[in-house]
């Protein structure tokens, strides 16, 4: 089974660390200003996140059903697969990389080293940032892009406005554009507020995304492949800003309880 490099900035929060590589090329063609003029629905974005997840389900170490990582997953989310009005699906990649993604079908993949380093408060506090993406449609956004690549379109073969059937090796392509996509600032702090709402809501410890933020700030500082890692968040706030905003929140909500010194588990979490 081929390994795969997922480096999309997820979560706002998280990207490819000592990642291993996915065969699947660059995305081809310089997308015109013609084809921006794209009628892309919701039905589009769904139906192209699907054949992408498909496609990366495939080409992914998939842990089984009874593998301790979908054991813990499952524990976490079992409650949350019809949620705020979308139906999701969750699968764990066993790969090296510290991800998790989401996407318009209400696909949502979340990789076992990042789950190795998260308490649970943390994994919903970071899967929820996800949903929150995917509710806002910042997935639909991310798709349209990566379709328009992936088609390696211009202005005559946009002429219908119509979303085209790809081949697999587009999809593949599709795919990889998708994962290297990054959202706005804008949009990760709607979903930074949309996570901590998802906690509030469903009465879970909110410190696990002020903890969440402060493990990928270290993460991001020092050596090679962390500064590599800190280069692909040039569009995004920064994780110990973004943790603070969570404290002031939590203070204000009366939730706020001091986790002390934030580090990164060197034993994986799962059992």
């Amino acid at each position: 089974m081929k390994k795969i490099t997922l480096s999309l900035a997820i979560l706002a929060a998280v990207a490819s660390v000592n990642a291993q590589k996915i065969n699947l090329g660059k995305a081809a063609g310089v997308v015109s200003k013609g084809a921006q003029a794209l009628t892309f629905s919701n039905a589009d974005a769904i139906r192209l996140s699907k054949e992408s997840v498909d496609y990366m389900d495939k080409n992914n170490p998939v842990a089984g059903p009874k593998d301790p990582y979908t054991v813990r997953l499952n524990k976490l989310f079992a409650k949350h697969k019809s949620q705020d009005g979308l139906n999701l699906n969750y699968k764990v990649y066993k790969v090296a990389d510290i991800n998790a993604f989401a996407c318009a079908d209400g696909s949502v993949r979340v990789f076992s080293s990042l789950m190795d380093i998260m308490t649970d408060d943390e994994l919903l506090a970071v899967i929820g940032h996800e949903i929150g993406h995917v509710k806002n449609e910042d997935t639909k956004d991310a798709m349209k892009s990566a379709y328009l690549k992936a088609a390696a379109m211009d202005a005559a073969s946009s002429a219908s406005n119509a979303v085209a059937t790809l081949s697999e090796s587009q999809v593949g392509k599709m795919a990889n554009a998708f994962l290297d996509a990054s959202h706005s600032k804008k949009q990760e702090n709607q979903a930074d507020d949309y996570s901590y709402d998802f906690m509030k809501s469903n009465k879970y410890n909110v410190v696990g995304a002020y903890t969440a933020f402060k493990k990928l700030a270290l993460l991001s500082e020092g050596g090679t492949a962390q500064s590599k890692f800190q280069k692909m968040f040039n569009s995004h706030p920064d994780s110990n800003k973004r943790a603070e905003a969570i404290k002031k929140k939590a203070e204000k909500d009366g939730l706020w309880k001091d986790p002390g010194t934030v580090s990164i588990p060197t034993t994986k979490l799962t059992k």
